[in-house]
């Protein structure tokens, strides 16, 4: 820890494993998060977030963070896949940048037959799907590839924010919804909204 002036997490789960394996007797770098679950995460292990950006994305993290930290050393802990643009923004603005690859996203053995299953008939078929982020995005079209299905058409497809639409697109899948900022409560209640408004007309 003594080598970083900041540490950057991407989300709450990383944030989880660092306090799993942390030396609380080691003094902690300033911290920064991508937004208000992970800030959360932190506060949960007794340790004070210095930066939260207005947008809950890389982008902005990256952009508000060079703003304090430039030529410093950076700590980024996140999943094994991630989007490389906060280390690359970081590395740009002066910054030298360590990554540590702290957990894997892994599809669970059952959701293929789950999958088989929910999609069998249209009676069973779910009012919406959510999408948090680009790996929930490849992980359905790679399950719906495996079963040779395809999303049906009158399906929500209800997007965390931004990011999370454009890999959808790039899959072919089309947003219904998308929340107004990248959190899950916000698509909550993005959802509930469409689906309420929905319902009524």
């Amino acid at each position: 820890m003594d080598d970083f002036e900041w540490i950057v997490f991407t989300s709450a789960h990383a944030v989880e494993v660092f306090g799993e394996r942390r030396n609380p007797a080691i003094l902690t770098p300033k911290i920064a998060v991508i937004g208000p679950a992970t800030a959360r995460a932190v506060e949960a292990i007794a340790l004070p977030v210095s930066l939260l950006p207005p947008r809950y994305v890389a982008e902005s993290l990256a952009e508000s963070l060079v703003q304090q930290a430039v030529g410093a050393n950076v700590l980024i802990i996140r999943a094994e896949q991630a989007r490389d643009i906060l280390p690359t923004m970081l590395e740009q603005a002066g910054c030298r940048v360590s990554i540590v690859e702290a957990y894997r996203n892994r599809i669970p053995e059952k959701s293929l037959p789950m999958l088989c299953e929910l999609f069998a008939a249209p009676d069973r078929y779910p009012d919406a799907v959510t999408f948090t982020s680009g790996s929930t995005v490849r992980n359905l079209v790679s399950l719906l590839a495996s079963a040779d299905l395809i999303v049906p058409a009158r399906i929500v497809l209800a997007s965390i924010g931004p990011i999370t639409s454009r890999s959808m697109r790039e899959f072919g899948l089309e947003p219904t919804i998308q929340a107004r900022e990248a959190t899950l409560a916000a698509l909550v209640e993005a959802l509930v909204h469409y689906l309420s408004v929905d319902s009524a007309g």
